[in-house]
């Protein structure tokens, strides 16, 4: 019969330290008559005698003592190693495995992260920004950020806010080419583009008409790989440009973008936070995760009401317009 050398050592080491076959099985949660058949497979797959037995005591052989003082340091060593997997699984403190979208994404994770570390000086985040999707379980992700659907199965996600699509210019901009009115008009204008870094593609314009969303490919005055760039190319008034509102909307409460073509604006994407199951994961990652929802479900910091989308495309009506 096969032997499971690590138990049957185990239940040895304890009945010497109890002194007692009985008291190890209970220390154990198993009977007494499987404490005493472990031993004795044990004693049988060495071929010696471990213990001497008597109705109220034992006593160690030579080889006994033997085995167990070669096997205490690496039984200490394991009690030691779980001790320490189960204050991880408690206490919040160590790394703490972060992935998420390359593309404009730092400026809404930083500010969870200070807050998160600050609060727990003992995390130690590991970020991976990449626009690619890797393998979670390879990658040992503990919490995941990503627009879209998840990219993995057994992979939990939320949907955190929806991700508008807003056509915008700065006020300078449409002072100097004009304020389109409709999706044509965008022929006679200065467009950006954003080229995925990883496909090289050009993403088009997502866009909504007639109640579903458009894909349109934009001739382009302005290309790049990188969303901040593109976004300081509009903020400076050299094109117009399709930009995402978790990195548009402060701009746009500023007065420094306006949204335009606004019955186009999609929404048919949302920010997602992803995780595995949560009865397995260490306290750290759950406390994380319950932060990042508390603090970016529906989050009003990122999502733009109608009222005011409505009230800032006015700031260009309002003011005269001159085409370059």
């Amino acid at each position: 019969m096969p032997i499971n050398e690590f138990k049957a050592i185990s239940t040895f080491a304890k009945a010497v330290e109890l002194g007692s076959i009985r008291q190890a099985a209970l220390a154990q949660g198993v009977t007494p008559q499987a404490a005493s058949q472990t031993i004795a497979q044990l004693e049988q797959h060495l071929g010696v005698r471990l213990l001497h037995r008597t109705t109220r005591n034992l006593a160690l052989t030579e080889e006994g003592k033997n085995l167990l003082e070669n096997t205490q340091p690496a039984l200490a060593a394991l009690d030691r190693a779980l001790a320490s997997a189960r204050q991880g699984q408690e206490s919040i403190a160590g790394p703490l495995r972060i992935v998420g979208p390359k593309s404009s994404f730092a400026p809404l994770l930083m500010p969870l992260l200070d807050e998160f570390c600050t609060a727990y000086p003992g995390i130690q985040p590991e970020i991976q920004l990449d626009d690619g999707i890797g393998n979670w379980v390879q990658d040992r992700v503990d919490v995941g950020f990503r627009i879209g659907v998840s990219p993995n199965e057994g992979v939990i996600g939320r949907s955190l806010f929806p991700i508008q699509m807003i056509v915008c210019a700065a006020p300078s901009y449409l002072a100097a080419h004009g304020v389109p009115g409709s999706l044509d008009e965008l022929v006679a204008h200065r467009c950006s583009v954003y080229r995925h870094p990883t496909t090289g593609r050009v993403s088009p314009w997502y866009l909504s008409v007639d109640g579903k969303v458009e894909h349109r490919q934009m001739s382009p005055a302005f290309a790049s790989n990188d969303s901040e760039l593109e976004l300081l190319a509009v903020l400076s008034g050299q094109v117009i440009g399709q930009l995402a509102n978790f990195y548009a909307a402060q701009h746009i409460r500023a007065g420094r973008l306006v949204p335009v073509l606004l019955p186009h604006l999609s929404a048919h994407l949302g920010m997602h936070i992803y995780y595995g199951n949560r009865t397995a994961q260490p306290k750290r990652v759950r406390a994380f995760i319950d932060l990042a929802i508390a603090r970016l479900l529906e989050c009003p910091d990122y999502v733009l009401s109608p009222k005011e989308l409505a009230t800032a495309a006015l700031t260009a009506k309002r003011k005269p317009q001159r085409r370059g």
